[in-house]
């Protein structure tokens, strides 16, 4: 019951971080739209994915591995964004506390599943 609840909790807190994606990639050069923004909307879906996935399996050891993988990609998309100029200080420091908050959780997940099986 409680890793259902959590991954509702990591549900809305993706769809958070999936909306200011949204928001801040909206600013980038048009021709970055087509590449690394597109990088990062899929980045965002596949975190979603594989956060309802975790959720629904019983054994969720591989599928966490993959969610936390997506977290890390999607730092580093983020950083190359804010080393490009694509996104000032202060967007890269609210992106980034949305993405740790995430990792966080996922984190969090990580080690709750593996208490329990």
């Amino acid at each position: 019951m409680a890793s259902t609840l959590d991954g509702l909790k990591i549900l809305a807190k993706l769809e958070e971080l999936h909306a200011y994606s949204h928001q801040a990639t909206h600013h980038f050069p048009k021709y970055e739209r087509h590449v690394l923004c597109a990088d990062i909307r899929h980045r965002c879906q596949s975190m979603l994915h594989l956060a309802v996935r975790a959720a629904k399996k019983y054994h969720k050891k591989t599928t966490l591995q993959d969610l936390d993988i997506e977290v890390e990609m999607m730092r580093s998309l983020v950083r190359q964004a804010h080393r490009m100029r694509y996104i000032n200080d202060h967007r890269y420091e609210v992106w980034s506390r949305h993405i740790d908050e995430v990792g966080r959780m996922v984190g969090g997940w990580i080690q709750s599943s593996k208490s329990t099986g």
